[in-house]
């Protein structure tokens, strides 16, 4: 999804070529998502993408898309009293909706709710999103402005010229002006071959579960979050939940599969907050999120490395956050000014030169 938005948007006023390692496009975090938009999910660094986001998530441009790419759910985070208002306060000033919830509250909205959660927020904003037709549209709209998308290219060396780059992948040689380094869990790898800065990208391993159950619940329901930071499910369909045991397993750039115990895990926890009884784990699945140090996006030029560019580290939230990431790192590429959904946004808590002193540090 970053690869497929950013050369979208640059595409217009540049050449771009999009390098894929695999056979297909989003076939690793992009093609295993949860699929939905929180404004609060990943915490108050990651914010202020999700919430400039939503504008366009919701409403895209028609000649961009014909429909929305949201559904509205709403997000019911469970906990304590004190996790509640611990969590409201992070908040604060944030402009993000969130209303505290007593267990009444609770038991109004999510039948067979187990005793131990006696208090809540709610998150009306919440919604899922629809990301394979958002990934398409992006692709799409990148193509249509002139944008070469190659499959099967993993790239395997890069070596600076006096102008720009020549890039190896997939037995080929490209020469190029700018490199963005939109490479998921091996963005680390990537940097390493331009010698840019060694920022720490930690891919983390997080396992889904689709199960059926042996009752009917509502479809409406909403999506359901620990505020411990345990689990989150949501509904798909009247007899089927999707469930997260949220594990984060230090992992190497791979294809993600997982582990039986992570399920077992995701199964317990989930008895742990409805009774609601299962009758099968239908599906089961692992991606890759992929972190820095401070669990905030990356993004910008690379201040050891010009011509350089990060888009990396996005976490979790890397689809609800990609509309806005593009938009900003394209306009510093085109040495534009953000739009106007983006243009209140700090870049400088995102770009690369955040990791400058550290990474110099260790190094010495």
């Amino acid at each position: 999804m970053a690869g497929a938005s950013l050369a979208a948007q640059l595409a217009p006023h540049l050449r771009v070529l999009v390098l894929e390692a695999e056979e297909t496009p989003g076939y690793h975090a992009t093609g295993r998502s949860a699929a939905f938009w929180t404004e609060t999910y990943g915490g108050p660094l990651v914010q202020p993408l999700s919430s400039a986001t939503g504008a366009f998530l919701a409403c895209p441009p028609t000649a961009f898309a014909e429909q929305s790419f949201l559904r509205p759910r709403g997000a019911l985070m469970l906990g304590t009293a004190a996790q509640a208002q611990a969590f409201m306060d992070q908040f604060a000033g944030s402009g993000v909706a969130l209303q505290p919830w007593s267990r009444a509250d609770l038991e109004a909205c999510l039948p067979g709710l187990q005793p131990r959660w006696t208090a809540g927020v709610w998150e009306a904003s919440n919604a899922d999103i629809d990301v394979a037709a958002l990934h398409m549209a992006y692709l799409r709209a990148a193509r249509r402005a002139g944008a070469e998308v190659l499959m099967r290219h993993p790239v395997t060396a890069l070596r600076k010229q006096a102008k720009g780059w020549k890039v190896t992948a997939g037995g080929a040689t490209f020469t190029i002006a700018r490199l963005v380094n939109a490479a998921g869990a091996w963005a680390g790898d990537l940097a390493a071959l331009a010698g840019a800065l060694p920022i720490p990208i930690q891919p983390l391993r997080r396992t889904m579960v689709q199960l059926r159950l042996d009752t009917n619940i509502s479809p409406d329901l909403p999506l359901v979050i620990d505020l411990a930071g345990g689990f989150y499910f949501k509904p798909e369909g009247t007899n089927r939940v999707w469930l997260s045991p949220h594990d984060e397993t230090p992992s190497k750039p791979c294809d993600a599969a997982p582990e039986e115990a992570d399920v077992a895990l995701a199964l317990d926890r989930f008895g742990q907050v409805v009774n609601w009884p299962i009758a099968a784990v239908e599906r089961r699945w692992a991606g890759l999120r992929s972190f820095t140090p401070d669990r905030a996006p990356v993004f910008g030029e690379d201040p050891a490395c010009p011509g350089f560019y990060w888009c990396a580290g996005q976490g979790g939230a890397g689809i609800q956050t990609a509309p806005a990431i593009a938009a900003l790192l394209a306009a510093e590429i085109l040495g534009e000014a953000p739009l106007a959904p983006y243009a209140g946004i700090d870049r400088a808590a995102y770009a690369p030169a955040r990791f400058a002193t550290v990474t110099n540090g260790a190094d010495g």
